[in-house]
Parts: C-alpha cells; structure tokens; sequence
C-alpha cells in the first residue's frame, strides 16, 4: 500500500524553482518550433498587406470615375476601409486564434506537457509565460501588419488626395486597434485550446465566437441583443477603426470608444484565465 501511495503521488523538486524568465524562454522556444508559426506568421502577413495593396490600387485606378459624392463618402470612411480590409483581418483572426490554440492542443497531444509539469509543477506560472509570450509575439505581428497595410495604401492614395495621416482624429486609434485585434483573437483561441484539448475543436469554437456570431446577429431589432454583439471582439474592432460612424452607419444602439477598448481587454483577460483555471485543474 505505501509504495501504491508514492507512486500516486505528484513528484516532489527539490532544486530551485524556474524563474518566471527561464520560462518565457522556455515558452518561446516551444512556439518557435512550431513549424505552423513559422510559416503562418509571414504568410499572413504578406497576405493581409497585400488585400490592403489591392485594394487601394483598385481605388486609385477608379478614381477618374468616381463621382464627387462618392470622392466625398470615401474620404470618409474609404482610407482605413482600404488599409485594413475586412477579408484580410477575417484571415487574420483566424490564423491568430489557431496559432493561440495550437500553442496549448499540441503540447497536450505530443505528451510534452506531461514533462513540463514534472520539471515545473507550478502550472499557473506555466500558462502565465505561455500567453505572455504568445500575445508579445501576435503583438509585433499585428503591430507591423496594421503599420505596414496603414503605409502603403496611404501611399497608393496620396496623390489622389485620397490618403489620411496618421495624426488626423482617430486614425492612429483604428491603427493601434488593428494591432491589438491580432493576440487577442490568439489568446482567445488559446483559451479554447486549454478548454477543448483539441486542435479543430478549438479553431471551430474561435471561428464560431470570433467571426461567424459578429455576422449573423442583428443587433437593430433588440437593446438586449445590440449589447451581446458589442461585447464581441470583431464588434469592437469595427467600432474602433470607424472614424465617422455616425456618417456612414448609424446605429441604434452603437458601441462606444471607450466600451470597445474593455470589450478587447475582458476577452484577453478572460480567455488567459480560462487557461489558467483549466490547465491547473486538469491531469495532462
């Protein structure tokens, strides 16, 4: 019976804890292996740039075309629709959220889970460095594609007169929430990882919260329902890179700056804490 007892139980380290640095190396190590983020990172990102590219080609070309209220409802709204085009974010965000879930799926399906717990017991701290890291790197990603999309289709623009500058009112807004967009849609998918322990359950689950919801609801008919689809984080981004929402779509119930902002935050906040919870919990 006592050596049934000590084999039952959790191994005990009696060297020096791992400090929390030593395990955001480890945890970057872990997501540079992955062969998925090494070619899904640049991947996406020529990607996204280049629907931003076309895009405000397309614009530039139709220029002599267009009519002078159509000039005018595009120096509205036409800028930043071209330099952060929803086919390309869509993508995006899917690629941010199963980049965020494989972080977690395949460390528990290969079983190298089972040897991080026994060299660092402390699974809370774990997951901590492991979404630290993920959001540091979906960060820079979507810092220079938003930067990069933003620069060239204002450039394509420029000498139709068409292009905004980053310092005019809310512009740098959209930009730096076009950036923000991209680890939060990756710790979320995180959190669907840690949940469902299951690669296409999870990309499902991020498709299904991230992108398919946003579409299908109609928040014109119900206050209570208009709420539901401003707490959703493609709601909140869309709210945020709108410069003149009142002019070009208004809304009954619309979203505010500042609701957009926590909306983002509690998505991320939640999501890391659902990881938490669940891989502290659950055996591997």
């Amino acid at each position: 019976m006592t050596a049934v007892t000590e084999l039952t139980r959790r191994p005990t380290v009696t060297g020096t804890p791992a400090r929390f640095r030593d395990l955001l190396a480890a945890e970057w190590i872990k997501l540079w292996s992955l062969r998925s983020t090494r070619w899904t990172l640049p991947l996406v990102f020529l990607f996204v740039v280049g629907v931003s590219v076309n895009a405000s080609l397309a614009d530039h070309r139709n220029w002599p075309a267009y009519p002078e209220g159509r000039r005018e409802m595009f120096r509205l709204y036409g800028p930043v629709r071209d330099a952060f085009p929803e086919a390309g974010y869509l993508l995006l965000i899917l690629a941010s959220a199963t980049i965020g879930a494989l972080t977690v799926v395949g460390e528990y399906q290969s079983g190298l889970i089972r040897a991080t717990f026994a060299a660092v017991p402390a699974r809370r701290a774990v997951v901590a460095a492991k979404a630290a890291v993920l959001a540091g790197v979906m960060l820079v990603l979507g810092t220079a594609t938003a930067g990069t999309s933003f620069w060239v289709s204002q450039a394509i623009l420029a000498d139709r007169d068409a292009g905004w500058s980053i310092g005019e009112p809310g512009v740098l807004r959209a930009v730096v929430a076009s950036a923000v967009l991209v680890p939060v849609c990756a710790l979320v998918g995180m959190g669907l990882g840690a949940l469902t322990r299951h690669a296409a359950g999870a990309v499902a689950g991020a498709t299904s919260v991230l992108v398919l919801v946003p579409m299908v609801v109609d928040s014109d008919e119900h206050r209570w329902i208009a709420e539901l689809y401003n707490a959703l984080p493609l709601t909140a981004w869309l709210r945020l890179i709108e410069v003149h929402p009142d002019v070009i779509n208004p809304d009954p119930f619309p979203a505010t700056v500042t609701g957009s902002w926590l909306t983002l935050a509690a998505w991320s906040l939640a999501a890391t804490l659902t990881a938490v919870t669940v891989v502290y919990r659950r055996d591997p």
